[in-house]
Order: C-alpha cells, then structure tokens, then sequence
C-alpha cells in the first residue's frame, strides 16, 4: 500500500519526530490503523507476547500488536472475572468501542486468563479469531516442526481472511524487511546501553512502541531516519544509576511511569514490548521461510515469563542482560494480577540477593494516573545508591 498511515514525522525536526510518536502510542483512538483500513487494507489483531508478523504482512495486511491502552473497560466489563490484569478487558474494550476494527485476531495460551481471549473474542465477532499455540516444551527435539506447522495453519487462515495466497516468495519478503526492523531496534537498544543521555526513556520506548501500529516499512524509514540523529546530539551524561527494568513482556506501563523512571536513572535495558524483539538475529531468508521463522522462535530468541526454556532460565538471562549492560541495580516489576509476572519476581530476587545485586521491587497498571508515591520511593532507592 503506497499510502501512509503516519506521515506526521516527515520533514521535522528530531524534537517534533518523538513527539508525534509519544503522542501515537498514547492515542487510544488508533488513527495509523484507520488510515490503513480507509485505503482498503485489512487488520490482523494479535495479543501479547510474539506473534510471527511477517505471515500476516506477507499477505498485504497490517500486522496490530494489542499491547492494552489506558481506558476504562466500559464495555469489556461484563465479559470478564473481576480479578484479571487489565491489558485483557482493554484490549477487547477498544475493539467493542470500535475504535479499532480488525478483520482477524490471534491470541497465545501465555496464561490461564489470555487461553480464553480467543474464545470470548470469537463470541462477539464474526471474522477469525484463533489460538496461536507456541511450543510449550522449547527443548524438544519436534518443537520446530510442531511450530512450522503452526504457522502454516496459520499462514491458511491469513489467506482465507485475505483471499491472498502467501507464498513462500511473499514470506521471505517480508523476513528480510522485518530483519531490517529488528536490526534497527538493536541499534536503538544500543544507544540505550552505551549512551543512554542521548534518548530519553520515553522517546526509545515510544520509538519501538509505534512499530506495532505502522506497517513495518514505514518503521524502518523512521528508524533510519532517528537513529544518526541521536547519536548526533549534545547531551552530557549525568551521574544516574545504571538500571535495568524486569516485567513489561506483556501488560505495559503508561509512558508517564516510563517517563518519570527516565527522570531518576538511566534505564540502559528492558524487556518492554519484547515481542517485537523476539528474535535477536537475523532470520535466513533462502530455504522454506515458515520453517525458518519456526527454528528462529526457539533457537534465535529473547526470553520470558511465558516461555519455558531450559536452555533460558529467566534470572541467568536477567543476570547477563545486567552484565552485558554494565547496570547497577534492576527495577524488578510486573503488572497487576500477573501470575506469570509476579511469579517470577521471587526467581529474579532471589537471584539478585545471591548476587547481592540491589533491586527495587514494584507493581503497576497500565490506567495509572499518580506516580508521586512511587516516584518518592523510586528516588530515595537511587539515592541511596549514589551515596552508598
């Protein structure tokens, strides 16, 4: 599709550039994805936490990470328990609402709450609405071929929505242009670890965050565009704590609570919207492309509270994202009613503790309005760092 959906960064300057993403990712309206819809495009809606995109952008639609946004689940209410993380309930919200009109959703067993997304979806829709089912056990010998299949019962339904076929061709297409995308994060997460003065803990957030609303050529356009610019600037380092953040693989903070951590320290590493940053190295793009991205999920990933791994144990992993980027301390968090998230705060403490590492422990919801406690609290933890 030739036209874009989020054209208001173009010919700015850096300053207007992460401010019109800041303001896209805190828009609950979803107006990239209206344009896209408006010129004839369809909507594949996926849900936390990797969703393998380059199927459903192989066909011409536009892949929508459903990351929760902060309003109130006036509708969703009624289709919901009470005692359920709030990235469920908002997330069908601005569906119900019709601010966002999707032509497919996808939803991942990640927990007991998000196995029933799909079917309570699927109640209240008439376009597919499917379980995406990730290996459960990474380490087998048949993941691969397991999740190949997957994809492929996947990459049928694409088809039928689309009435498209997605070739294989197609496919690996669009592996190389989302390998460019995941190249130009790490360039961003880069900056972050070595540099971290030059970008703001809200405008890399907000950098990343707007890939999973545009199409994924018009981020690397934006991506290539911000990225020289930032290592150009002339900011001075500050004496801040090196902090990394656990806890945002799936529900997300506000960008006021990203925002006001940025204020206090540097935040040099994260696992916020990891999803999209799944995979950590390029995926090959000869031979069966569905294939490649199945070996490249269990083989060429990241880590999370959803997955499990031996190879993977999330507070080893925590431990050398700490010591690759050289941090201080670890903000160790997780949104409320997580399971898996809470559960695996007591691993990475107790990690932390055996590494006498300090830490500071805390939970958060993405329709937080007040930080002022927390904030207080998250400054006195760095002050005591910085005078210890």
């Amino acid at each position: 599709m030739s036209e874009l959906v989020f054209p208001e960064w173009r010919g700015t300057p850096l300053d207007e550039i992460l401010y019109a993403c800041r303001e896209l990712v805190e828009d609950p309206t979803f107006p990239t994805v209206k344009r896209w819809r408006e010129a004839g495009g369809k909507v594949c809606g996926h849900f936390q936490v990797y969703f393998p995109e380059e199927i459903a952008h192989a066909a011409g639609m536009l892949p929508v990470k459903l990351r929760g946004v902060p309003v109130d689940p006036t509708h969703a209410d009624s289709h919901f328990g009470s005692y359920l993380c709030s990235i469920l309930k908002s997330s069908l919200e601005v569906v119900l609402s019709g601010e966002l009109q999707l032509d497919m959703f996808v939803s991942h067993p990640i927990c007991d709450a998000a196995r029933n997304l799909a079917a309570i979806w699927g109640r209240n829709f008439d376009y597919p609405c499917q379980i995406l089912y990730l290996p459960q056990n990474a380490n087998s010998s048949h993941s691969v071929a397991y999740l190949a299949d997957e994809y492929n019962r996947l990459r049928r339904t694409v088809e039928e929505v689309t009435g498209a076929e997605v070739s294989e061709a197609a496919i690996q297409r669009s592996v190389a242009v989302f390998n460019e995308n995941r190249r130009l994060l790490r360039e961003l997460y880069e900056i972050k670890r070595t540099t971290p003065w030059l970008v703001a803990a809200e405008d890399a957030y907000s950098l990343v965050s707007v890939g999973a609303m545009i199409p994924r050529e018009e981020h690397n356009e934006l991506l290539r565009a911000v990225l020289p610019q930032l290592t150009e600037r002339d900011a001075k380092q500050q004496d801040r704590i090196r902090v990394v953040f656990e806890g945002g693989f799936c529900e997300q903070p506000p960008l006021d609570m990203i925002r006001m951590l940025g204020r206090t320290c540097y935040l040099v590493d994260d696992d916020l919207l990891i999803g999209l940053r799944w995979i950590v190295e390029d995926v090959p793009t000869d031979g069966d492309p569905v294939a490649n991205l199945a070996h490249a999920y269990v083989h060429r990933s990241s880590y999370s509270p959803v997955q499990h791994d031996d190879r993977k144990l999330k507070e080893e992993m925590l431990l050398k994202r700490m010591k690759r980027c050289h941090a201080d301390a670890a903000i160790i968090t997780a949104a409320k009613m997580c399971e898996p998230g809470l559960e695996e705060q007591v691993a990475y403490t107790n990690a932390l503790d055996e590494q006498k590492i300090p830490y500071f422990v805390s939970e958060f919801e993405e329709n937080m309005t007040s930080f002022d406690h927390l904030e207080l609290q998250v400054e006195t933890f760095m002050e005591n760092l910085l005078f210890a």
